[in-house]
């Protein structure tokens, strides 16, 4: 365990001196910060069943931003190494593939994290400014965070899995972002067709709709399903990286 310590603090290390890490928490803070705006003009106009809350995270205009976070975070994760030279020499030190990978992973989760904190901040000091007169849900606000840090599990498994697959960061971007998206609209599109159908079909589709998803977690309804579903992916998108990561380690 000490040598898994050891990497993911040199990954955390590596993030944090170099300007992407300050790009992505850029993009998330005005991304929130839009969003909360639009979200309050919208409550301003005209009466809403939806709260701050269910307004802020299911809106197109979050989503439209949301899945560029995920390939700016793994790109550089192996992609960088083997561009480098540096992958054959990390593994002439006694660690493990697994290490390697879960670490960078890892690393790859608290940075993603971290940069939801700003914008849970909004809401608290949305909160404060008001002196509570605007509703703002706390099973609401909790489960939209705990949906988010479920979907980004997944999503940064994908990046991970898109940065062993090459060495160049740009490939590994497109590749991660696209993934992250046709997920979306595939979900998107099965919960369209779903309505059409029967209840049972429509219940099969909602394990697969991230749209779905998030709109009951934002309504304040926890369901285990979804945090199963993603979390299952991302271990076997996990499981690939490793075998990949393995792979280009012996073929070296």
């Amino acid at each position: 365990m000490r040598i898994f310590w050891v990497l993911l603090k040199k990954e955390l290390r590596a993030f944090f001196v170099s300007p992407m890490a300050y790009i992505v928490l850029a993009l998330i803070m005005v991304l929130n910060g839009f969003c909360l705006r639009a979200a309050l003009s919208l409550l301003e106009s005209a009466p809403s069943e939806g709260s701050i809350v269910t307004w802020t995270f299911d809106a197109i205009w979050f989503w439209l931003s949301y899945f560029f976070v995920f390939p700016l975070l793994t790109m550089r994760l192996f992609s960088e190494e083997k561009k480098m030279g540096t992958f054959e020499t990390l593994f002439t030190a006694p660690v493990r593939a697994w290490q390697v990978v879960w670490a960078k992973y890892i690393a790859s989760v608290i940075i993603y994290c971290v940069l939801w904190v700003p914008s849970y901040l909004n809401f608290e000091l949305l909160d404060w400014i008001t002196l509570g007169q605007i509703e703002m849900p706390t099973g609401a606000l909790k489960g939209s965070y705990l949906i988010l840090f479920a979907m980004g599990l997944f999503n940064l498994a994908m990046g991970c899995l898109a940065s062993a697959l090459t060495s160049n960061q740009i490939i590994a971007a497109i590749m991660s972002f696209t993934a992250s998206l046709l997920h979306f609209l595939v979900g998107l599109f099965i919960s369209v067709i779903g309505r059409q159908v029967n209840e049972t079909f429509v219940d099969i589709t909602n394990y697969f709709a991230s749209r779905e998803h998030i709109r009951t977690f934002t309504n304040g309804l926890i369901d285990t399903r979804p945090l199963v579903y993603y979390t299952s992916l991302a271990l076997l998108f996990l499981a690939l990286t490793h075998q990949v990561v393995e792979y280009r380690r012996w073929r070296s």
